[in-house]
């Protein structure tokens, strides 16, 4: 009794949220007559026909009858009902006790407000990076310790590309093999949970072809747990050895998006970047003045490649 009581529970919630969902679409907006609704929104009917499922189904969905759909049926009941993201996934959670399967978007698109977030983060080197690796965005710190992606390609700020074709990759990790197996198993498991598997395909078929390692590798098939946290070492052609303590972020709201966090390990690594952002600072000709919290002032000190700087004794 008490499991019978709580399915028609659930049942009533997913009926409610579609009926409400319902209920809120403009019939202009399909093309529909308003005339003659005496509730407003589509016709139970009218979703049914959107979503290729039989009306009298439909009925049963929003009266809590029938059984739980399945998948495929929410996905098409989803797109009937204009669903964003959060509220298809809330669809799934009433219906079947669980988030949709990933469907990646791909998106290169960072806020002013999420770049803050990095440059305040200074001298911690930082990145946004995409479900298939590629860096989207980083911070002043990042430029000068890690990599100058502003100066490249967009095609080739993808961490996978820099790991196995660049050769300052080799001359700054300690353990290349090591590094370059524990990224692409990391990689391996974090797209595919993306739902990323179209977007990787062309990426995977380039290196196999231009990286004979990284195609041994890649057919290895070795999966590793994402690790959020661990220590990472560099030698900085300027600063030489330096540790960081690695972490994970998932960007709230963009599934697509992590933040990757290098913290200077001890207070004398990071008195070290400081150091050198703020000589590269005063070595820099002075920026022409914007509007403070323009979008060209922000890009402008995120992708300025950083000037030469000689190191003193």
């Amino acid at each position: 009794m008490h499991t019978m009581m709580n399915r028609s529970a659930a049942g009533n919630r997913l009926g409610a949220y579609l009926k409400q969902r319902r209920m809120q679409l403009n019939p202009a907006a399909f093309g529909l007559s308003a005339a003659r609704r005496r509730t407003p929104g589509l016709r139970r009917e009218e979703v049914a026909r959107r979503a290729s499922i039989s009306p009298t189904w439909y009925t049963w969905l929003e009266q809590g009858r029938g059984g739980a759909p399945s998948a495929e049926v929410l996905e098409r009941i989803a797109r009937a009902l204009m669903l964003t993201d959060a509220e298809r996934e809330h669809l799934f959670l009433l219906a079947l006790g669980r988030p949709p399967e990933a469907r990646y978007r791909r998106s290169e698109d960072v806020t002013p407000r999420l770049q803050r977030v990095l440059d305040s983060l200074d001298p911690s080197p930082a990145v946004i990076r995409t479900a298939i690796w590629d860096v989207v965005a980083w911070n002043r710190a990042a430029t000068v310790v890690l990599m100058d992606y502003g100066s490249l390609p967009l095609a080739r700020r993808n961490i996978l590309r820099w790991i196995f074709l660049d050769p300052r990759a080799r001359r700054t990790q300690y353990d290349w093999e090591s590094v370059a197996r524990s990224v692409l198993g990391t990689f391996r498991l974090e797209s595919t949970r993306a739902g990323a598997a179209a977007e990787v395909e062309p990426l995977i078929d380039e290196l196999c072809r231009a990286s004979p390692e990284f195609k041994a590798m890649w057919q290895d098939n070795e999966v590793h747990g994402a690790h959020g946290e661990a220590i990472k070492r560099i030698r900085h052609p300027l600063l030489g050895p330096i540790a960081f303590e690695y972490s994970t972020f998932a960007v709230d709201g963009r599934t697509d998006l992590s933040l990757v966090v290098y913290n200077p390990a001890t207070p004398r690594d990071a008195e070290r970047i400081g150091s050198l952002l703020e000589e590269i600072r005063l070595a820099e000709p002075a920026a022409p003045l914007r509007p403070p919290g323009s979008a060209e002032s922000a890009s402008s000190t995120r992708r300025r490649a950083p000037g030469r700087v000689r190191r003193r004794a």
